[in-house]
């Protein structure tokens, strides 16, 4: 948390006379859809409050690797992040649900989860937990593997060293089909793999591209194990001081922003099978039923943070 705390700190101490800056933290690239679509909130904030709030955007880990800006939501250090649902569900379990490899039959099944009353319900779990408020969930796109050897089956990943998110659930995929999971920081990965610390990692074609990992990846492996997301989230300290108004606003904003960058991911993810392939890498698309069928063995086991009635309202989403 030095970067933060060298950063500065929170501006929600001013007077109200003066404009307060929230702080937005996240950890990609300042070239993708979920940065500029954030960017762009802080003008639609400014108009709508006016010009009583506006937001400065930090990417690329530049206040803090992931697990430090979920922290510094409560301490005041940043006062809106974007972040993973395994990462929030290390302080509610149950949020972690829709982050967890083929929990979704496909997009529009994730879509409809995101509009339900479960995924509200989950929110509110959260929230009462931490004191942070969850405003929006976009769309990250669907989780497939890079490596140096090619899979076409889930026995082809046996023993592969794959790096993972730091947080447990991303562990089950590759536990399942018999890989060697190898927690990495985001911003550590390139050197990771090409230094071979790692054979494998595993993220959506928009951030393989936008990270550049297939320089140092000769196979991409369509297994789509997790319909991945975003969720946004407005610490506790900024959030309480806001008043009502201002709070509609900014969760109206922050939809808008994610409703942005979802529609800019959807389009980049029709688009990047053809670019990879032209740039030389070896694009499969294997049947992703047995993969699928090994990992949902593991749904509720050990490693499950969410209870058999969660999972069942989940899985009955139609």
């Amino acid at each position: 948390m030095a970067a933060a705390a060298l950063a500065g700190v929170s501006m929600l101490a001013m007077p109200a006379s003066a404009q307060t800056v929230l702080k937005w933290a996240h950890v990609y690239e300042s070239s993708e859809p979920y940065h500029t679509c954030a960017v762009e909130a802080s003008d639609k904030l400014k108009a709508a409050t006016e010009d009583r709030y506006s937001i400065e955007v930090f990417p690329a880990s530049s206040l803090g690797k992931e697990v430090d800006i979920n922290e510094g939501l409560g301490l005041g250090t940043v006062d809106i992040i974007y972040t993973g649902q395994l990462f929030a569900g290390r302080a509610y379990g149950p949020i972690a649900i829709g982050g967890a490899p083929y929990m979704f039959r496909d997009y529009e099944h994730w879509d409809r989860y995101r509009n339900s009353d479960l995924f509200a319900e989950l929110s509110e779990g959260y929230e009462e937990a931490t004191g942070n408020h969850i405003t929006s969930l976009t769309y990250y796109g669907e989780r497939h593997v890079t490596s140096n050897k090619e899979i076409q089956q889930p026995g082809d990943m046996a023993g592969l060293k794959i790096r993972v998110p730091n947080a447990p659930l991303y562990m089950m995929f590759p536990e399942a089909v018999g890989a060697n999971p190898t927690p990495i920081a985001f911003a550590e990965v390139y050197l990771a793999l090409q230094q071979g610390t790692v054979d494998a990692q595993e993220n959506p074609l928009p951030t393989i591209q936008a990270k550049k990992f297939y320089e140092v990846q000769d196979y991409i492996t369509l297994t789509g194990h997790i319909t991945d997301a975003l969720l946004t989230i407005v610490g506790g300290p900024a959030w309480g001081a806001m008043d009502e108004a201002d709070r509609e606003t900014l969760d109206k904003v922050l939809d808008e922003t994610a409703a942005c960058a979802t529609q800019q991911i959807i389009d980049k993810e029709k688009e990047l099978v053809q670019w990879f392939r032209d740039e030389g890498v070896t694009v499969n698309e294997p049947d992703r039923t047995p993969f699928r069928e090994a990992t949902m063995k593991l749904h509720n086991g050990e490693d499950a943070t969410w209870d058999q009635e969660t999972y069942d309202r989940l899985q009955s989403i139609e």
